[in-house]
């Protein structure tokens, strides 16, 4: 269960990291696409996932593309909400530099707005992950299936059906373990490393 959660967290994630990076990178270079979005992509963020499990199940019946439909709809605005606020963080001189050393709109974003907008964009990385797995949890609980395998959030749903308290605490202890050890293994030494890059 651990196994299948995990690589679904992680595929999800992967997904909803190219997806709002993208949707942030756009809504930055256009003042008219943020003004028209920003509000639209904030209340998407403050809006639960597991409101979208019953639509997801609408769209893509009982299957892994319900599941992940969840997982980007719940991570996106917050991956693109954390890109915009780091580059809003961004001294205008630094981008101003850029533009006199010859740097086009691409080079600007990767070598100068990108690394200084570091902080704010892993603030944003930290809590998309934190949307993906409590997606993941939400869409897994409702969304079960044989065919799907079962993940933590499924087996969570069969203790429930089982009267099994046994089988809910340990699926909750899992849920947070694994939510605690991304955070330990992954986003904190990322994070001292900027911070120490940064002194």
């Amino acid at each position: 269960a651990i196994s299948i959660s995990v690589s679904r967290g992680a595929l999800g994630f992967a997904a909803s990291l190219v997806v709002g990076t993208m949707l942030g990178l756009a809504m930055w270079r256009s003042r008219w696409l943020r003004a028209a979005l920003g509000p639209f992509v904030s209340g998407l963020q403050s809006l639960p996932s597991v409101a979208w499990v019953p639509a997801a199940i609408v769209w893509f019946g009982l299957s892994d593309a319900a599941i992940y439909a969840v997982v980007l709809l719940g991570v996106v605005p917050s991956i693109a909400n954390g890109l915009l606020s780091g580059f809003d963080q961004v001294p205008p001189l630094l981008d101003k530099v850029g533009r006199v050393l010859g740097l086009g709109t691409v080079g600007r974003i990767r070598h100068v707005l990108l690394p200084a907008a570091l902080p704010g964009y892993l603030a944003g990385l930290k809590q998309g992950w934190a949307f993906s797995w409590r997606s993941l949890m939400a869409a897994e609980l409702i969304t079960y299936s044989p065919a799907l395998g079962i993940g933590l959030g499924q087996q969570l749903n069969i203790g429930r059906e089982l009267n099994a308290m046994d089988l809910v605490i340990a699926s909750i202890v899992l849920i947070l373990v694994v939510g605690v050890a991304i955070e330990l293994l992954v986003f904190a030494p990322v994070e001292r490393r900027v911070l120490r890059a940064r002194g």
